[in-house]
């Protein structure tokens, strides 16, 4: 990818900040403050100077989205909904900044292709058939999405 689509992820973030700023939508100004700062964040690691590409940013936000399912079931457990609430709305402002993501019914279809092209047959061929998978998905589905899939395909 381009920097110049580096730029248009970066600036559509930013200009939703704003624009959530003169709707004085609290809650999603505060969930993208806390995504620019992680991606702030990802950037320093990266080293001085260095740029996030859309591949990078979008890890960031899966990143950001897996920590609120994390709590949103920790809080379920627990017996308090209005913290799960809060984490919801915060995950489903994030997900806006996700690729489309694959139907189920598609994502099965290249896990039963992976499944025949590998010859898998048990779970020590996991890790063959996720491989396969994710090399065609790219960033239409999670990793934890398509293992949950392999596993119980291999397992059934």
């Amino acid at each position: 990818m381009n920097g110049s689509e580096n730029n248009s992820m970066d600036a559509k973030i930013k200009e939703d900040l704003k624009n959530a700023q003169r709707a004085r939508e609290e809650m999603k100004v505060s969930t993208i403050r806390m995504l620019l700062s992680e991606l702030t964040y990802a950037r320093v690691k990266k080293g001085p100077d260095a740029q996030l590409d859309d591949t990078e940013i979008v890890a960031v936000v899966q990143m950001e989205i897996k920590k609120r399912q994390e709590s949103i079931d920790a809080f379920n457990k627990g017996g308090r909904p209005e913290l799960s609430e809060k984490e919801q709305a915060e995950m489903d402002i994030l997900k806006a900044y996700l690729p489309p993501q694959m139907s189920e019914e598609d994502l099965s279809k290249l896990v039963d292709e992976a499944i025949a092209t590998t010859g898998a047959i048990g779970m020590s061929d996991m890790g063959k058939v996720i491989g396969i998978v994710m090399g065609k998905v790219g960033q239409a589905a999670t990793s934890s999405q398509v293992s949950a899939l392999v596993k119980q395909k291999l397992t059934s």
